[in-house]
């Protein structure tokens, strides 16, 4: 297995059983997991360590029910900088990064320089957060999408 984060990492189909059953379900228990995998306790414990340490697993976390939570909206926002220079390019991201309702940053081509994936308690909120972005010196355009329902929310990628 190989552990620089550019490069695809070689793993077999055991090694993808264990990712396949780890997205669905990451609090399953070491011997579960074996089990389903088709090997015993042990050998799958150091395997998840392994595709751990390669980066193939970067975390674990609870996913939330974000209107439950108080946050009732969810929207995209596609900004445009001034400019293209990595210092305002990284600039924006830094700052961006501090906001709480900013839950994803994606640097983009093809209509704009970033997405981002934000949540606001209430209409008001979100108002307040594009504000927030169009008052930004380096950003000239801010187009916001509101979501109206999500149909499918998969996390991790096809195995």
């Amino acid at each position: 297995m190989k552990t620089d984060q550019n490069e695809l990492v070689d793993f077999d189909a055991i090694d993808r059983r264990i990712l396949t059953e780890l997205q669905i379900d990451g609090r399953i228990t070491n011997v579960e997991l074996a089990r389903r995998a088709g090997i015993s306790a042990p050998p799958c414990l150091r395997r998840v360590r392994r595709l751990e340490e390669a980066g193939l697993i970067r975390g674990y976390h609870a996913e939330t029910d974000g209107s439950k939570l108080g946050w009732s909206i969810t929207f995209f926002v596609i900004v445009g900088l001034e400019s293209q220079k990595e210092v305002m390019l990284s600039g924006f991201e830094k700052q961006v990064a501090t906001w709480e309702e900013v839950r994803e940053c994606h640097m983009i081509r093809g209509g704009g320089d970033f997405l981002l994936r934000l949540v606001a308690r209430d209409a008001a909120h979100e108002n307040i957060l594009t504000q927030r972005l169009t008052g930004l010196p380096e950003v000239s355009r801010v187009q916001t999408l509101q979501t109206i329902r999500t149909s499918k929310n998969v996390a991790g990628v096809p195995i």
